[in-house]
């Protein structure tokens, strides 16, 4: 059961993306890709009991133009699930 992020559209600011395997309470984050940092907002945590099915993300205006990913960390930080970069512009 190997957990997947899969980023499927950034539309007027919101991100949308599908998950597989990723257990209630996981947190999905956006890191941008050219510092490797992890921004502080916006944090989603999965509420659904089912281990599969859709986010949508709204941007903050704080979040820059880039390259950023979603990434779920595990419980020890490290990841569990990297989706593919997308821009922001």
């Amino acid at each position: 059961m190997n957990p997947v992020i899969n980023f499927v559209e950034l539309e007027n600011r919101v991100i949308s993306a599908t998950y597989r395997n990723l257990m209630i309470g996981a947190k999905v984050v956006l890191v941008d890709k050219t510092s490797g940092e992890q921004l502080p907002d916006p944090v989603t945590t999965i509420a659904s009991p089912a281990p599969n099915g859709s986010l949508r993300i709204r941007l903050p205006d704080s979040v820059k133009p880039g390259a950023y990913f979603l990434k779920a960390p595990n419980g020890h930080g490290d990841y569990a699930a990297q989706s593919v970069e997308f821009y922001v512009n």
